[in-house]
């Protein structure tokens, strides 16, 4: 309690008695979980730093051994051609294998998988199993028959040894590294503290010490990105004109006020008599076509991109908006309105963005240190296995301060959407959303703000995506009308 006194007397000390009452409130709301950004300190996690959670290893799983690997690399070079190298250098030959037992001798038809010596050449290397083979020519061990390889599907990274299927539900597999030898397990283990250390010697599976991955069932064609739904109002047939409309985005959107500021903006200033719920349809029937509008102009993406997802209020409940945003044309590539901030919604995220990619196009992604990018980022990967230069490069910005190299050389393209989330957070003037389709409704229309709308100072007072047909019109309802039409 001393400590604790300590600060209330220092508080005292530094604040007056409003100030305190507006810091306990603030303390209230993060007790309470209504401020998600801000969370206590989690006493279990310093006391147990290296608790199971959800992580991703950043390599990725090899899909062949080194064994694979070196027999194909030596199945260029024929057994003759090994035979007279090995003259030259030891100058003799290289004799068959000599078997004391004749039930010892291979089957004739045996021959080397990667230099196709025949079978005297070759001999059991596992005494009375009798289930691996050896070359003698080129040393290359292989089984008599491929029982266990072919049902093999993934190898780990650190000790290439087979990975085996641990757990499995719709959405994923989660394949393991059964090896106790591997030098990931080993790291693992010793970074582990004295308690931890206790605790996994008597079996406890708290830690994750073995190497995991997992391989995710996901379509890309049954990755729904969140878009609004089809609205009841029709705006060809409703009872303001165009540029009424065109003042409603304005005010609401373009100026960050809420409905019921927007209506009474126009009943004081214009004279124009709207409701507040009239505000929120007349968003709602624009926001409809000005998804499919922001996703077919929004041009191509840079090299570099950061991604983050900010905290929105659904009836009192914490959801998600995803954004990712090109590092130097300052174009938000992908928008996405979500539950969770799991794998699922990285992935529809990302695969946006990287959409208008060039081809042979070289990728990286920059977000924060939540796993579910990286988990994205393997899976979109393993989608072009055969192609490097179509894989996405992926890095870390961890914490406030740079403590490692990574953080403090790709910070600079973090900062660059955490402007961006202040922005939305500034023009989402709401408490929050009754639906999930009213926030959806909302990004999606502060979007067409932002890339077509909205001048940036980095861009000299340009907007991130220049239309030709906006290039003549000085007024922003203006702009906002001649985009509806373009959209509708």
């Amino acid at each position: 309690m001393k400590k604790i006194t300590r600060i209330i007397v220092w508080l005292c000390s530094k604040f007056n008695k409003e100030e305190i009452e507006n810091i306990t409130i603030g303390l209230i709301d993060v007790l309470s979980d209504r401020n998600p950004e801000i969370k206590p300190k989690d006493d279990f996690k310093q006391k147990h730093p290296n608790y199971r959670e959800f992580s991703v290893d950043p390599n990725p799983p090899l899909t062949k051994s080194d064994k694979d690997n070196e027999g194909e690399e030596q199945h260029s070079k024929h057994f003759t051609q090994l035979l007279k190298e090995y003259l030259e250098i030891r100058k003799k030959e290289l004799k068959p294998v000599k078997h004391r037992n004749i039930a010892n001798a291979v089957p004739i038809k045996t021959i080397c998988p990667s230099c196709n010596a025949p079978h005297s050449y070759i001999y059991f290397n596992d005494g009375n199993k009798r289930t691996q083979l050896i070359c003698k020519v080129c040393s290359t061990t292989f089984q008599l028959n491929k029982r266990f390889r072919s049902k093999t599907k993934y190898y780990c990274p650190y000790c290439k040894y087979a990975l085996f299927k641990w757990k499995e539900n719709n959405d994923y597999t989660i394949y393991k590294c059964g090896n106790k030898l591997c030098e990931h397990r080993k790291n693992k283990i010793n970074n582990l503290n004295a308690k931890e250390l206790i605790a996994h010697k008597n079996g406890s599976s708290q830690y994750k010490v073995n190497y995991q991955y997992r391989e995710y069932h996901y379509k890309v064609e049954d990755l729904n990105h969140s878009s609004p739904f089809k609205p009841k109002v029709n705006l060809t047939k409703i009872h303001n004109t165009t540029h009424i409309l065109s003042l409603v985005l304005t005010f609401h959107i373009s100026f960050a006020m809420n409905a019921t500021q927007t209506a009474k903006v126009l009943r004081d200033v214009f004279n124009i008599q709207i409701s507040r719920q009239t505000v929120l349809n007349y968003a709602e029937a624009a926001a409809f076509y000005c998804h499919k509008f922001n996703f077919e102009n929004k041009g191509k993406i840079d090299n570099i991109s950061a991604g983050d997802e900010t905290y929105i209020k659904v009836r009192g409940v914490s959801k998600y908006v995803w954004f990712f945003i090109s590092a130097y044309s300052k174009v938000i590539t992908a928008y996405h309105v979500a539950h969770t901030r799991n794998a699922k919604d990285a992935i529809i995220t990302m695969i946006e963005a990287m959409r208008t990619k060039k081809l042979g196009q070289t990728l990286q992604f920059i977000s924060d240190g939540n796993p579910s990018y990286l988990a994205g980022i393997h899976y979109i990967n393993s989608l072009n296995k055969d192609s490097s230069e179509d894989k996405i490069q992926y890095h870390k910005v961890v914490g406030l301060q740079n403590l490692d190299e990574e953080s403090a050389t790709y910070r600079v393209y973090k900062q660059i959407i955490e402007r961006l989330n202040r922005t939305y957070n500034y023009h989402n003037t709401s408490q929050g959303f009754r639906t999930m389709n009213g926030a959806t409704v909302f990004t999606t229309l502060f979007v067409t703000h932002y890339n077509f709308l909205r001048p940036h100072i980095s861009l000299h007072y340009n907007v991130p995506t220049p239309l030709d047909e906006l290039k003549d019109l000085s007024t922003t309802p203006e702009k906002w009308a001649k985009i509806l039409s373009l959209a509708s």
